[in-house]
This record gives C-alpha cells, sequence and structure tokens, in this order.
C-alpha cells in the first residue's frame, strides 16, 4: 500500500470534528460518525490536498464542505485562544530555538486548501490581537518570531493563505520576522521604520 500520510493528515486538518479518516489501498475512508456513514476519496484526490494547485483543492474542500463533512466557515479565533499560541511559540521558540521551530510548522500549519482569498479586515483583527497580547505579556515580550509564527500557523489552520518572511538588516546587523496575508503584515514588516531584506520565505504549510 503507497504511504499518503502526509496527504492524509492534510484531509484530517480539514474535516469537521465528527468526522474520521483513515488511509485505504485505493485512498482513504472519510467516517462521518454524526450522520452515521462512510465517503471514499481516491488516492489521487488524497494526493491532491498536498500537491495539487490551488484550484484542485478548492475544488475538494468545496465537495467536501457539500458533504456536510467540513465546517463551511472559518475558524475566528478568540484572543483567549490567540494568547495560548503566542506564549506556547513563544516557549516552543525559547526551547528548541527558532531554526527548529520553523522547521516543524507543517506539523502545525496544513496546506491552503479553500480558494477565497484572506480579508483583508478578517487579517487586521487577527494583528490586533497578535500585537496587543504579545505587548502586554511579559512572557512574549513583543517577540516578532513568536507573533509571525503565531499568525501563520492560525491563518494556515484556518485554510488561508500566508507567507512568513525572515528578514535580515546589515547596518547594524539585526533579523526579524514577518507574516504576509491580505496585503497586510503581523508584526509590521519595517519596525521603527528599519527595512529588512528578506532572507527566507515559506508558505504552503511550512515549506
Amino acid at each position: 500500500m503507497a504511504d499518503h500520510t502526509e496527504a492524509v493528515v492534510a484531509v484530517r486538518r480539514f474535516l469537521s470534528p465528527s468526522c474520521r479518516v483513515v488511509q485505504m489501498s485505493g485512498g482513504a475512508l472519510i467516517a462521518d460518525f454524526r450522520r452515521a456513514r462512510f465517503l471514499g476519496m481516491t488516492t489521487a484526490d488524497v494526493q491532491k490536498f498536498v500537491d495539487g494547485s490551488v484550484e484542485e483543492r478548492a475544488e475538494l474542500a468545496t465537495a467536501l464542505v457539500r458533504s456536510g463533512c467540513a465546517p463551511a466557515h472559518r475558524k475566528e479565533y478568540a484572543d483567549a485562544e490567540i494568547g495560548r499560541w503566542l506564549r506556547g511559540v513563544r516557549l516552543l521558540i525559547r526551547t528548541v530555538g527558532f531554526g527548529r521551530v520553523l522547521r516543524l510548522l507543517s506539523l502545525a500549519a496544513p496546506d491552503y486548501v479553500r480558494a477565497e482569498p484572506p480579508g483583508t479586515e478578517e487579517v487586521a483583527r487577527l494583528k490586533r490581537a497578535v500585537q496587543s497580547l504579545a505587548h502586554t505579556s511579559w512572557f512574549v515580550n513583543d517577540d516578532c518570531k513568536a507573533e509571525a509564527v503565531t499568525a501563520f500557523v492560525l491563518l494556515r489552520r484556518s485554510g488561508l493563505q500566508a507567507v512568513l518572511h525572515v528578514g535580515m538588516r546589515e547596518h547594524p546587523f539585526a533579523l526579524h520576522a514577518w507574516t504576509s496575508a491580505a496585503g497586510l503584515c503581523i508584526p509590521d514588516a519595517d519596525p521603527r521604520g528599519h527595512t529588512f531584506a528578506p532572507i527566507l520565505s515559506i508558505d504552503r504549510g511550512g515549506r
């Protein structure tokens, strides 16, 4: 049996809590416990969740929504949940280092599966919450890395397209991280008017 674990995980992240997906020899089987029914997906369709184009993934996502196996609306995060993510990301960065956290992003940030782009107001609200909570938390303490990773993961987990950037300034030397979506940056890409040249950009679930 071919191993499509990554694709199955991508499907699992998109499903409603009442549904489970199991890898099969010919693709995957979705068990909808709320409606007491089973739905099958071919291997090709399962693999499209990680290798397909934006249009192909959006078509599959729409089919799952119409079947009742996936939520029709994007999740909106409460400030308390955003705060927990910020503190958790900050703790992880301090424990294992920023570079390793970037390599772990694919475990927490699924691939983009929705066709509609993120709305400016939606991203602006997330930006206000992330920056306010990061500023008032003594543990996060306005850490740009924690803010950028938190914003990237939460946008991706809502099925929205986002890109995480790491930039560098030569004189004086400094590094800065931010996530861009809908024309906005979380946190700002040029704090205090300083310009940082991107040296690393990550999208599609941490790749």
